[in-house]
């Protein structure tokens, strides 16, 4: 009786954690972007797809459609590229000041989009640092802002699995005579493969659906569909061509990580990871008489140079803009530092308040994001015997990637038209101060599950039975197995949570009450205004938001650090 007590309670336990992240993602996702839909694809009560025809017969939907592949595929290939080393860099060799390096280039990826065009553009017009390579308003300028942008996505999800793979095999390797490119080609990469298929997928989801980085460098020119979305929706009111080209970027979405899962089924395994805090100690190498040395001294240097040079580019355009919001007309002062303290550029709260507001959504956002991405991430890892489970597994994982996907703009503006009486209650949350970080939640969830997702599903079963075999309880067997391996990788996914949360614009914009913006509604509002002085206040407040940032983020990173066994 007793056995049998515990699998029902272990089993309801599991129903538990599936049902309360699918019951998150139909209200706050999937309603909303329904309603969104419904109202361009239902007329007088009644379904009309007329609006497909007619979007797709537009040449402009064909370019846009192509422009958008082209520039995701491309940022996506050059993150990568230069992703890898670097996380070889920052993640599995010591340096002084690796903390602030890290911290360093995640700055880029948590600014507002719009922030990040006008520091970017700011580097390429004809008097700017980049001004020779003319590049302004070009396709190249648009892709070297999303490598930018999402330059850390890389570096952080593949250098949190590289920091915890057990060095043992390619030193094994490289003792039977590899060489160490073939050692990282056949050994680490593969190995490697889950964390890099999952940053992959998640770079180009961003890169597929950026919107004021593009709508800032490329305009009409190079468009994408996330940015015309927005001009339909809010320029021409034609929500049925809005929602037609919702749905085509779902489409992309989903193709995409149909692609990103396959990736990952094919070489994913249990992989060794080393204990935390347990120190390897590196196998000496003999050479024979004659043979030339080789210690792998060409391929650290390669990365290292490459990462230095990667780190340098992406500091330029943050100096830039500390430069910029330094000037003062023809001299140099703090004047736009002290007229954030002050209400102006028709914003109704100082920039300090706007800060403030950010930081208390974005701790709510990141408790909600790491409650449902965790038991998501926990769920997905597990690997059911029956095919039928495996398949509702994988779609589970799918399904909460669909957010990334999906327009900021028709989640935003779903929420606006379904948290009226939502599901026919008369209740109106439209007026909630929850409503903004549920939204931040929303798309803070993924970041949670791709960041764990590895780390657990990297775990041997055979950990988890053994500590079972020995007496543990269910409970006992996740806090000793499953945070334990998988604790630092909870800090990392507070860090990208918390950030991704600081800098959401897109449904924020929407949803913001006027009387507590958040910082990012209140930079673009002063980048809107007409004037030196608002332009000067915004470079300011985008300072202060980078430097907010990147403390978040370092204290994030000490903790991580300073956790053992799962405690970060």
């Amino acid at each position: 009786m007793r056995v049998r007590g515990a699998g029902l309670g272990r089993g309801a336990a599991w129903t538990v954690a599936v049902l309360v992240p699918l019951a998150f993602l139909v209200v706050f996702f999937a309603y909303p972007v329904a309603v969104m839909a419904g109202r361009g694809f239902v007329s007088d009560g009644r379904l009309d797809l007329s609006g497909f025809a007619d979007v797709f017969a537009r040449p402009r939907t064909w370019r846009i459609i192509g422009q958008t592949l082209a520039q995701a595929g491309l940022a996506t290939t050059v993150s990568v590229l230069l992703g890898v080393p670097g996380a070889y860099v920052l993640y599995r060799r010591r340096f002084a000041g690796r903390a602030a390096v890290r911290a360093l280039v995640t700055v880029p990826f948590v600014l507002p989009t719009v922030v990040v065009g006008v520091a970017f553009r700011s580097l390429l017009v004809e008097n700017g640092p980049l001004g020779f390579l003319h590049l302004d308003g070009t396709f190249a300028a648009v892709v070297a802002a999303l490598v930018f942008f999402n330059y850390a996505i890389v570096v952080r999800g593949v250098g949190g699995m590289w920091e915890r793979l057990d060095p043992r095999a390619e030193q094994a390797a490289r003792a039977l005579g590899a060489t160490p490119w073939r050692a990282l080609r056949t050994v680490t990469l593969p190995a490697l493969t889950p964390a890099i298929a999952s940053a992959a997928s998640l770079v180009f989801l961003f890169c597929a659906t950026a919107f004021g980085t593009v709508l800032v460098l490329g305009g009409l020119r190079y468009g994408t569909v996330e940015t015309e979305i927005w001009v339909q929706t809010t320029q021409f009111l034609d929500l049925r061509a809005a929602a037609v080209l919702s749905v085509v970027q779902l489409v992309v979405v989903v193709v995409a990580l149909l692609a990103a899962n396959r990736a990952r089924a094919r070489r994913e395994r249990a992989l060794p990871l080393a204990s935390t805090g347990t120190a390897v100690r590196p196998l000496r190498l003999r050479r024979s008489a004659g043979e030339p040395r080789d210690d792998g001294l060409g391929l650290e240097r390669a990365a290292a140079l490459v990462t230095a040079l990667v780190v340098a580019l992406l500091a330029l355009p943050l100096v830039n803009l500390v430069v910029r919001s330094l000037r003062v007309g023809d001299r140099w002062g703090l004047d736009h530092y002290v007229a954030l303290s002050s209400v102006r550029g028709g914003v109704t709260v100082t920039v300090w308040q706007a800060a403030l507001t950010s930081l208390r959504t974005a701790v709510d956002a990141t408790l909600l994001a790491l409650l449902v991405g965790g038991l998501v991430a926990l769920v997905v890892s597990r690997r059911p015997r029956r095919p039928a489970a495996r398949r509702a597994v994988a779609g589970m994982d799918a399904l909460f990637m669909l957010p990334l996907g999906v327009s900021a703009v028709t989640v935003g503006f779903g929420f606006l038209l379904a948290m009226h009486q939502p599901f026919g209650l008369d209740l109106d949350l439209r007026r909630s101060p929850l409503l903004v970080p549920v939204a931040q939640a929303v798309v803070a969830v993924p970041l949670v599950v791709r960041t764990v997702l590895p780390v657990l599903r990297a775990i041997d079963p055979r950990l988890r039975e053994a500590a079972a075999t020995l007496g543990a309880a269910p409970g006992r067997v996740l806090r000793s197995v499953d945070l334990a391996l998988a604790g630092r990788a909870l800090g990392l996914a507070v860090g990208f949570a918390f950030a991704a949360s600081l800098g959401e614009f897109g449904a924020t914009s929407f949803l913001a009450r006027p009387d507590r913006p958040t910082l990012p509604v209140v930079i673009f509002r002063l980048i809107g205004r007409p004037g030196p002085e608002s332009y000067g206040a915004a470079l300011a407040a985008s300072v202060v938001l980078a430097v907010l940032t990147a403390g978040v983020v370092a204290v994030c990173e000490r903790l991580r650090r300073a956790g053992e066994g799962g405690e970060w």
